[in-house]
């Protein structure tokens, strides 16, 4: 998985859209069920797949924030890894997965997070419940075998929303075997067959707003979940109180830099612009929509050229700049840098000010008033204070 999904934990949820075709295959009973989602984010596609419907809705979720928000829409939700939450055998009626699209990392055999998710949960589905597992296909291989041997009624849908396309993302469908259907093993190896095929194959019928109910979900009570794992939060909350914390951080983390009092003497430019390039100026400036957070840091770059000169030799250059830039967090989302270079081609040639983004709003980039950050007019000056430079010269 690539760091940005990483960074969401796998957190890849599914459209509404998706969820609520998903629905038209379902007959729920009229009695009370109980339905899970093993890794329920923030509940959006878990609700829309049940819509109205009166029932014990449970999730797990790993992260903090999302399983908050999950408990705002009614969800009992267990903040949690799945694969340390233990339940009881056969509690659930309609079990809806869609696991992180990943390997673990450990010592073991790094398997895919799809198999052993559905491993480690069909055992909280009940005999006749109902499966609703959303996987990227390739991954159908590696489940072929699970599904074949305790499901059956299996069926296949491609995802044809857009962010299920990108991932070539399908639905499978099943009703986890009674004890009493009995299979050979020729069944369960033509089974296991006709799944690794569809991995591979573009034939899977798509998902549409014509499906017509298919399977009936039981009916079954409230269920009970617990974790036996480490409460990694509630660790993370109460760690800076720790006593060997407080000596350990001591030695292994660095203090930021601190300058408190007056100067003696008024700082001139070149005094400015040292304590602000080393970080001794970072904090909050500015009042009303000028409001922000500034923060310096050193910045390389490099730079490459080739020349040929008349008796043909080719001479390679190779620079290394050290400067420095400022960066920008304001009040209302707004980031911004400041660098010795000038902005690049589409941007205001006359700026210092590389526009990198905005959350919540979209506006024009703006310029900074440079007297109302340090109160002096060299805020841009600053940017070119300590540069050095590099040069290698290679002939060939």
């Amino acid at each position: 998985m690539r760091a940005a999904g990483r960074l969401v934990l796998g957190h890849f949820p599914l459209p509404v859209v998706e969820a609520e075709r998903i629905r038209k295959l379902l007959l729920f009973p009229s009695g009370e069920f109980t339905a899970l989602d093993p890794c329920v984010g923030h509940g959006t596609a878990f609700n829309a797949l049940l819509g109205e419907t009166q029932c014990h809705r449970y999730g797990i979720e790993l992260d903090a924030f999302r399983a908050v928000a999950a408990r705002t829409s009614g969800i009992t939700v267990l903040q949690a890894d799945v694969l340390q939450v233990r339940g009881v055998a056969e509690s659930v009626s309609l079990l809806y997965e869609n696991p992180p699209y990943d390997f673990e990392i450990g010592p073991g055999q790094n398997r895919r997070f799809e198999t052993l998710f559905i491993e480690h949960t069909l055992r909280w589905l009940k005999r006749g419940g109902v499966l609703v597992f959303v996987i990227p296909q390739r991954q159908l291989a590696g489940c072929a075998t699970i599904l074949a041997e305790y499901f059956t009624d299996l069926r296949i849908f491609q995802l044809t929303a857009s962010e299920c396309v990108r991932y070539r993302q399908v639905v499978v469908l099943g009703v986890r075997r009674p004890p009493s259907q009995s299979f050979s093993d020729r069944e369960y190896n033509q089974s296991v067959e006709y799944l690794k095929d569809l991995a591979d194959s573009n034939a899977i019928d798509s998902l549409t707003e014509r499906e017509t109910p298919h399977y009936q979900v039981p009916t079954s009570g409230p269920a009970t979940f617990t974790s036996r794992g480490i409460p990694l939060d509630q660790v993370e909350d109460v760690m800076p109180a720790s006593a060997a914390y407080i000596q350990v951080s001591r030695l292994l983390l660095r203090q930021p830099n601190a300058a408190r009092g007056r100067p003696i003497t008024p700082l001139h430019q070149g005094h400015v612009g040292l304590v602000a390039t080393s970080g001794l100026l970072n904090g909050v400036f500015g009042q009303g929509t000028d409001r922000h957070i500034s923060n310096w840091r050193p910045a390389k770059t490099a730079q490459h050229s080739e020349e040929e000169e008349e008796d043909g030799t080719i001479v390679r250059r190779d620079w290394e700049s050290f400067s420095h830039k400022l960066a920008l967090l304001f009040a209302d989302g707004t980031t911004m840098i400041l660098g010795h270079q000038r902005p690049t081609s589409g941007e205001n040639g006359d700026d210092l000010v590389q526009y990198l983004g905005i959350s919540g709003k979209q506006t024009e980039p703006r310029t900074i008033d440079p007297h109302i950050e340090l109160g002096c007019g060299m805020l841009f000056n600053l940017c070119f204070i300590g540069n050095s430079f590099s040069l290698t010269e290679r002939r060939t």
